[in-house]
């Protein structure tokens, strides 16, 4: 079997704490990278390094609202560990409610994270990417910014800025030999995805579907788990993919149905 090219490369990743965020430095590790996994909550970062104990782990605490923390944290890695290679945009936030409820600052809150995030941290490191010729990014957004979501709006809004970032992105740097994609997932078993359940009938609800806010179900019949995107983020930054950029990849059992 064809190698996947990651083994040896450094991987940096964002929200490398979270669901879906440990499950691609867990991927990345297992395809034999080095990767520097980054996150604003400190402590979570510990525990993860702790339950991985790999001598290619690296963490950093890192608040991707802020550009002089990125570079920063972006600048130290490629001086003590090596050229990024892979960078893996994680990092997001939710929020639930109906645009006449939710206020300003839950809003730019929400865009900080999810679009902004991506805008400075993938800036940051497709500078250093560019004059080497060379690199991958991976942006996780979500199947809400294809498809309109009731009581989601802040949220699908924000996924949708950083896809079409992302796809932009892509373009320009497309001639130094940098591609740039997307990984779209739908319902995952993750912290944040359970925690919009109120009972035990929540998994029940998201894979059958809910007719009254036009949302459909999931026709595998099945919820997503982290490392079913893990694999799509890895696979789009390997040599596997190395004729795929711009691509937007929804991994959602079908949900989206989309063309």
């Amino acid at each position: 079997m064809r190698e996947s090219g990651i083994a040896g490369r450094i991987a940096f990743v964002t929200g490398a704490s979270g669901g879906i965020g440990a499950a691609v430095v867990r991927a990345l590790l297992d395809e034999g990278a080095i990767v520097a996994a980054t996150d604003n909550d400190g402590g979570a970062l510990i525990r993860l390094a702790d339950a991985v104990a790999s001598p290619r782990l690296v963490t950093s605490p890192l608040d991707v609202t802020q550009a002089a923390d990125i570079e920063r944290v972006v600048a130290a890695v490629e001086s003590q560990t090596g050229p990024i290679d892979i960078l893996a945009n994680v990092a997001g936030v939710l929020a639930t409610g109906l645009v006449a409820d939710t206020d300003l600052a839950e809003w730019q809150r929400v865009f900080a994270v999810n679009a902004t995030g991506v805008f400075l941290v993938s800036k940051a490191v497709a500078a250093r990417m560019q004059t080497r010729r060379r690199g991958a990014i991976v942006t996780v957004s979500s199947n809400a910014a294809g498809i309109p979501r009731h009581g989601m709006a802040a949220y699908a809004a924000s996924k949708a800025a950083s896809t079409i970032f992302t796809r932009s992105l892509g373009l320009e740097l497309a001639p130094h030999g940098i591609r740039c994609n997307i990984v779209a997932p739908g319902s995952t078993l993750t912290p944040m995805q359970e925690a919009m359940w109120t009972d035990a009938n929540g998994p029940a609800r998201v894979i059958s579907g809910a007719p009254e806010i036009f949302r459909t179900g999931i026709p595998l019949g099945r919820i997503a788990t982290p490392e079913d995107i893990a694999d799509a983020v890895v696979f789009l930054a390997s040599d596997r993919a190395r004729h795929i950029t711009m691509a937007d990849l929804y991994v959602d059992g079908g949900a989206t149905q989309r063309a």
